[in-house]
């Protein structure tokens, strides 16, 4: 297995700037959203995003983690009339991999950001896209204050295994770290995960949160791809 290197992990969105597009390969995938700073596991095993990751581990490492809504989650699988994805979606980078039997990939991608995505074509067995970052509407001082608290509590109910949330924690990545143990459903996740207003995306995650209390909190399976 490839260590994940010392200087890890990278600053979000990295190289990309408002003004500047980036251009990526696109993995889309039902219900799923890559917030920034999580690390998800993914198993790779189709012949289209064997290359992807062959391709990905050959230049900047980077990938779009793109939402199939789930209308049209049948479609997942469809290379003649392929699913759309929601516009909004997050861009991470290979932490980690493991080459396994038959050609097939273990990868740990690590969430830089959300971006707005636009598809191009593509000549490889695989989608692709430029982005560029998701502009946010930030919270007034006394916005994030107000909800400082209570986000902080759901985070410590849904991640007892932080013991010592540190207490200058952002507020987005506050709801973030909320967001990824929400056993919402994907309506739910795809109005938070694409909402450019910090505090309606905060307040969203609250409500979703309580809605929905915490039970057994285990980390979720690996997602096979």
């Amino acid at each position: 297995m490839t260590d994940i290197p010392d200087s890890w992990p990278p600053q979000p969105d990295g190289e990309l700037t408002p003004s500047r597009s980036v251009h990526a390969p696109l993995f889309p995938l039902p219900g799923v959203f890559l917030f920034p700073r999580q690390l998800m596991a993914l198993h790779i095993f189709e012949p289209r995003y064997i290359q992807m990751i062959e391709d990905i581990l050959d230049g900047p490492g980077r990938v779009i983690l793109a939402t199939i809504p789930e209308n049209q989650a049948e479609q997942a699988m469809d290379t003649d009339n392929p699913p759309e994805v929601l516009p909004v979606a997050g861009i991470g980078e290979i932490a980690r991999h493991e080459k396994l039997p038959e050609g097939r990939y273990a990868v740990w991608i690590f969430g830089l950001g959300r971006v707005l995505i636009e598809e191009v074509s593509s000549t490889r067995l695989y989608r692709t896209a430029t982005c560029t970052p998701m502009r946010e509407v930030p919270a007034t001082p006394a916005e994030a204050k107000s909800l400082e608290q209570p986000l902080r509590d759901a985070v410590t109910e849904r991640h007892p295994e932080i013991l010592n949330l540190p207490n200058d924690l952002p507020m987005g990545l506050l709801v973030d770290l909320l967001c990824q143990r929400l056993p919402s459903n994907q309506a739910t996740m795809e109005s938070i995960f694409t909402e450019p207003n910090l505090l309606t995306r905060a307040q969203l995650a609250l409500a979703a949160h309580d809605i929905m209390p915490p039970m057994d909190e285990s980390p979720p399976e690996d997602l096979e791809n």
